[in-house]
């Protein structure tokens, strides 16, 4: 395990004020920090300074208007999964919250950490010394994709659960920064590169996920681990329907993720055609692509029967 980096903390009372700490060269955010305190002590990044969002009252709680919910990003895992308005109205988003991690993560984790956590491989998730003795990575202080030896973009995998749930739910990101405030669907916030994965500039933050009224649609997320805990996807699939449409978004397989383009009346066979189609599944993780993928497509039949 790698000795912690020399930074400064900062806890600010304000979003204007976390703003302008984070626009300090090398300042990173910090919620629950489930996420970004194991990658800093195997020596993946080196922040000047972590800014503490835990105090700011504006990204905190569930907020209801309408049937639309607000959640503020340094909601825990925990207490969205346990919201009424949540488990009531949009119960896979409640179901992807408790599918996360352990317990003891959830009361920790935050909906904006889980968003915009780090992409994760074999060959970057590893001690220091490891990632030094085979010439570092492309994410990483080296100059090659060890998964795609001579790609020029990093293929390390996204494995956040809540992302698909939200995504099949047509939410949308508010974000705040430098250059002030903006919306966007949630599927934008995300690009295909391990590397650079979200499509935030400098200093912005994503503040709150806005979902509106279900409106008929019933929806449901399944996820393949080793483990019944603690275990991020090796592959996972949300999957919504109303009447002959369906939304499907997957994760664990590609470096975001991802809205699968699915023709309206669209059959079983052929979502499964299109998951498959979509999917990007290389040897990031500890288990092999073909039953990764396997899985995925699996369980994308299962929720698709199982919904309609």
């Amino acid at each position: 395990m790698t000795v912690l980096p020399d930074f400064r903390t900062f806890r600010p009372a304000s979003l204007a004020e976390a703003l302008t700490a984070l626009a300090g060269e090398g300042a990173r955010p910090l919620a629950g920090a489930t996420d970004l305190l194991p990658n800093l002590r195997r020596g993946l990044g080196e922040p000047s300074a972590l800014v503490d969002l835990t105090a700011l009252p504006e990204l905190a709680g569930v907020t209801e208007l309408d049937g639309t919910l607000r959640i503020g990003a340094a909601t825990t895992l925990e207490d969205i999964a346990l919201h009424p308005a949540v488990r009531a109205r949009f119960p896979v988003l409640a179901e992807a919250a408790l599918s996360v991690a352990g317990p003891t993560h959830r009361a920790a984790a935050t909906l904006g950490g889980n968003l915009c956590q780090d992409t994760r491989c074999i060959f970057y998730n590893q001690s220091d010394w490891w990632r030094w003795g085979n010439g570092y990575c492309l994410k990483a202080k080296g100059d090659k994709c060890h998964v795609v030896v001579r790609s020029d973009r990093c293929y390390a995998t996204y494995h956040g659960d809540v992302a698909p749930a939200l995504m099949v739910l047509d939410a949308k990101a508010e974000i705040a920064g430098p250059h002030g405030r903006r919306s966007l669907p949630l599927a934008l916030l995300f690009a295909e590169n391990g590397g650079a994965h979200l499509a935030l500039v400098p200093g912005e933050i994503v503040t709150a996920v806005v979902v509106p009224p279900a409106d008929g649609w019933r929806a449901g997320y399944a996820k393949v681990r080793i483990r019944d805990a603690i275990d991020f996807p090796l592959a996972g699939v949300a999957v919504a329907v109303k009447a002959g449409d369906v939304r499907v978004a997957i994760t664990g397989t590609n470096s975001s993720p991802l809205m699968v383009p699915v023709m309206a009346g669209a059959t079983v066979d052929e979502v499964v055609a299109a998951v498959r189609k979509a999917s990007n599944v290389l040897r990031t993780t500890v288990v092999g692509a073909k039953y990764r993928r396997k899985v995925l497509l699996n369980e994308t039949r299962r929720l698709l029967e199982t919904l309609r």
